[in-house]
């Protein structure tokens, strides 16, 4: 992540800047945790560790739901990506059996 340039004049302007930089990181760490548990529910699906990988999947479900719900991303993100996951999972449960 590059260093935005400060063009920033009026006082209010300023104020306006600082804010975004600390939301800004916020939401960072909100896309961050998700996409960490994404990939690592995928690891654990193509290991084979369907037990342990469902325990993460509700991580990753809490987690999007809670950036959804901050409009940090959009909803309907939300629910595709948890989709997903939820496919994955099924879909190995199946070939497991």
């Amino acid at each position: 992540y590059t260093e935005v340039k400060k063009l920033a004049n009026t006082k209010s302007a300023k104020k306006r800047m600082r804010q975004i930089e600390k939301r800004t990181d916020r939401n960072r760490m909100y896309r961050a945790s998700a996409r960490t548990y994404i990939k690592k529910v995928r690891r654990l699906i193509d290991e084979g560790n369907l037990d342990e990988a469902e325990v993460v999947a509700q991580n990753a479900y809490s987690t999007l739901d809670k950036a959804a719900r901050k409009n940090i991303i959009h909803p309907r993100n939300a629910a595709r990506r948890k989709g997903r996951i939820m496919a994955a999972l099924a879909a190995a449960r199946a070939k497991e059996a």
